[in-house]
């Protein structure tokens, strides 16, 4: 029988807020790429690429989370970003696209499912906010998840959610796609002994 998780988990990890926001800070207007799949949204979501398939150089091929790619690098924004770095130094699991992902005042995402994507599959995706505000709605399973700047979270995405910034700053999320492994397993044991005391 499958193993199975709630459908969100606060992970026992915590980041600088100030130091994400400062790496964050040193990107510019160019580096975002408009969000591919524009059906799933209103507004402006778009996403600079950390880690994607090795050897794109296309932009829409440097975001995709393409799920039957098993060969993936870092890419040059990352080697820029020494925050990022720190943040992705502790996951002892293969990672797989690593990406920043920013919704702007007024821009919703629809509600949706992505295929693949929980703890049960083989494959989480993780969510760190960067910057956000308290008028974001994220939705995952109709209930709401805040998440505050620095924390990390497991959402189990290939189940229905949403999100609306109503707020009137950018909502920018560090997106970590990595494959379950003992490492991945023993970090959602100490999560969900948290949680539960």
């Amino acid at each position: 029988m499958a193993d199975h998780r709630p459908d969100r988990l606060r992970l026992p990890l915590a980041f600088d807020p100030e130091r994400l926001a400062g790496d964050l800070a040193n990107f510019g207007r160019t580096e975002w790429i408009e969000h591919f799949v524009k059906q799933n949204y209103d507004g402006d979501w778009s996403v600079i690429p950390l880690r994607g398939p090795a050897g794109a150089t296309h932009p829409v091929r440097m975001i995709y989370s393409d799920p039957a790619c098993t060969d993936f690098a870092d890419t040059p924004m990352l080697a820029a970003s020494p925050a990022f770095q720190d943040v992705l130094a502790p996951f002892d699991c293969p990672l797989h696209a690593v990406r920043l992902m920013r919704l702007t005042p007024g821009s919703v995402i629809k509600e949706h499912h992505d295929n693949d994507l929980s703890f049960e599959q083989g494959m989480v995706r993780i969510h760190i906010p960067v910057v956000t505000n308290e008028d974001v709605d994220f939705r995952l399973n109709g209930v709401r998840c805040v998440m505050p700047a620095g924390s990390a979270w497991y959402l189990r995405l290939s189940d229905p959610h949403s999100v609306a910034n109503r707020g009137a700053a950018d909502r920018v999320h560090l997106v970590i796609d990595a494959a379950v492994n003992g490492w991945v397993e023993a970090l959602f044991e100490r999560a969900a002994r948290v949680e539960a005391a």
